[in-house]
């Protein structure tokens, strides 16, 4: 069955790394629901976070894959029980005055925050979850959006868990 994995990518922050990852995806026809990438508290890492819908199979080959990969130092592929995956959206919203109200409490009680107001149009941010921001934005389509961007999702493990990254030579 296909459901979406969240692998996790160490690698050296080095021209060119990421044009690798995608173009190994690309190349085997691997498809890519989201991509984040960023500079550990190390720089001279970035840590990559790919989301892909596949099979158990086929992320075994990615990870395998992806390890052959010179600039690449650790792969983990982590499970939804053992991480927590999170996600920012910033959403462009025009409010006019009748419904200024029912939006804010909108935003309230998804705990959202405002981040720009101009004339009519208000910038909020929402995190959480993949469903917690498609879900608020759903929630807010009907005041009319102008601009909906998401960061893509982040993941870490659980507690003192740290994620099960392979060594090349483990592979």
């Amino acid at each position: 069955m296909t459901i979406n994995h969240t692998i996790s990518v160490l690698v050296s922050n080095e021209v060119g790394v990421l044009s690798r990852i995608v173009d190994l995806f690309s190349g085997r026809g691997y498809n890519i629901e989201s991509l984040t990438v960023a500079p550990t508290i190390d720089s001279i890492y970035s840590r990559v976070t790919i989301v892909t819908p596949a099979d158990e199979d086929v992320i075994e080959q990615i990870c395998k894959q992806l390890n052959r990969l010179i600039p690449v130092i650790k792969v983990a592929h982590l499970s939804v029980d053992e991480a927590i995956e999170y996600e920012i959206g910033l959403i462009k919203v025009l409010v006019d005055d009748k419904n200024k109200a029912e939006f804010l409490n909108i935003v309230a009680q998804a705990k959202a925050t405002i981040m720009d107001v101009t004339d009519k149009i208000y910038t909020v941010k929402i995190d959480g979850t993949e469903k917690e921001v498609q879900t608020f934005a759903e929630l807010i389509r009907g005041y009319g959006i102008k601009e909906f961007v998401r960061s893509g999702k982040v993941a870490i493990t659980k507690g003192n868990q740290f994620s099960n990254f392979k060594n090349k030579k483990d592979e």
